[in-house]
């Protein structure tokens, strides 16, 4: 008897009352897209999970892929069998024995959801307990710290059991709540800034900044394949590539050498901003990370917030950098990040920029640039959209928690 389900528990989604509905099917259609590489399989509706029936495709396999969604709590592989007593003890002992280790303790867990099945949980501990000691040498039962749970659950459509529990992403489906810009520069954070807001139901569109002839095709090209990454956790992506070499130009000519680290950043957001209107999403994220740069110091957040009124999404703000390399690394980024190939945010860089600039300065000095509306307009006409999907292959997913 081999496993020929999976079952997806859910989580935090269970907390979410009158929206449970929703966010359950939106977790069922990610679920359905993710696992289009196996026509076999079978996504099923489940009232509080998802089941998946195998039907012959790689188990393994298919459980890296749910690894990848947000909204999983935890992934089962488990045997379906008839609720009768007989089945039950058969498969958990086929479930039992399917482990690649020799397990010398275990326990059996068994919940009745089905109140017509005529054993309660505890009596069924005791047949499943005592089947599997029966057929297995030098096993012993151990219910406090076991090598093995034997989970078994009856349910309305049948009995699951299971001995193999996977963690997931955790968090909430992709598209509950709401879209944000991404402002992804090609470093370390802002992928990991993108992920942990994906990680929160929100859609994501990314903006790139790019400045040639002073950032090369493979800065950008750096960008592409970051957001190509984040397509395993977020599905059908779009990266905006902004033309920003006039604007940083006329920044080094006309604004003092301290502040134009500030207004490059102020100028960074409108842009974001306006396309953010146009693309109909209700906040900016990015990767800033507080004292890390003299751009990211809270004088300078204070600053620069002053150009949009729409809400700036941090997950990173608070993090050490080591925790934020240990996420890049796990989730596929790191690599791509660290190649040296410079974005538009290192080069004019001054050798001494304010690390506390104010409004009242920023405001003056741009006053120095005369046609900011313009130079606003025409890098918004001028924008790249690239679209990107998930590839059919991806990587194994470690678990984050």
């Amino acid at each position: 008897m081999q496993y020929n389900h999976i079952v997806i528990r859910f989580g935090e989604l269970s907390l979410k009352g009158k929206n449970r509905r929703h966010f359950e099917s939106q977790l069922r259609e990610t679920v359905r897209k993710k696992l289009s590489v196996f026509p076999n399989a079978a996504v099923l509706k489940s009232y509080d999970r998802i089941l998946v029936e195998i039907n012959g495709e790689d188990h393994e396999k298919m459980i890296a892929k749910l690894q990848e969604v947000f909204g999983i709590h935890a992934i089962s592989l488990a045997i379906r069998t008839e609720s009768e007593i007989e089945a039950i003890k058969e498969a958990a002992l086929a479930a039992f024995l399917e482990n690649e280790t020799a397990p010398k303790t275990f326990k059996v867990s068994a919940r009745r959801s089905d109140k017509h099945f005529p054993i309660g949980s505890m009596e069924l501990n005791r047949h499943v307990g005592g089947y599997i000691l029966s057929h297995t040498d030098n096993v012993s039962v151990d219910v406090h710290h076991p090598d093995v749970d034997v989970k078994v659950e009856v349910k309305d459509n049948g009995t699951f059991i299971s001995c193999k529990t996977y963690p997931g992403a955790g968090g909430l489906p992709i598209g509950v709540g709401g879209k944000a810009i991404l402002m992804l520069s090609g470093g370390i954070d802002s992928p990991v800034a993108g992920y942990l807001t994906m990680k929160r139901g929100v859609r994501l569109e990314a903006v790139h900044f790019h400045s040639p002839p002073f950032t090369s095709d493979r800065a950008k090209q750096k960008a592409e394949d970051l957001m190509q990454e984040l397509t395993r956790f977020g599905g059908k992506m779009k990266l905006h590539v902004v033309h920003f070499t006039k604007i940083q130009q006329i920044i080094k000519e006309k604004i003092p050498a301290g502040y134009s680290m500030t207004i490059m950043r102020r100028m960074m957001l409108r842009i974001t901003e306006r396309l953010a209107e146009e693309r109909n999403a209700m906040a900016i994220a990015n990767g800033e990370n507080l004292g890390q740069v003299a751009s990211q110091t809270m004088y300078s957040m204070h600053t620069i917030n002053e150009v949009t009124n729409l809400p700036i999404i941090r997950p990173v703000v608070t993090m050490d950098k080591l925790e934020i390399i240990d996420i890049s690394q796990k989730i596929g980024t790191y690599d791509i990040s660290i190649r040296p190939y410079e974005d538009c945010c290192t080069i004019f860089v001054p050798a001494a920029p304010k690390t506390k600039p104010k409004r009242d300065k920023a405001n003056h000095f741009e006053q120095n640039i005369d046609n900011m509306e313009e130079l606003i307009e025409e890098a918004l006409s001028t924008i790249e959209t690239i679209s990107f999907e998930e590839q059919k292959e991806s990587k194994e997913f470690e678990d984050l928690f």
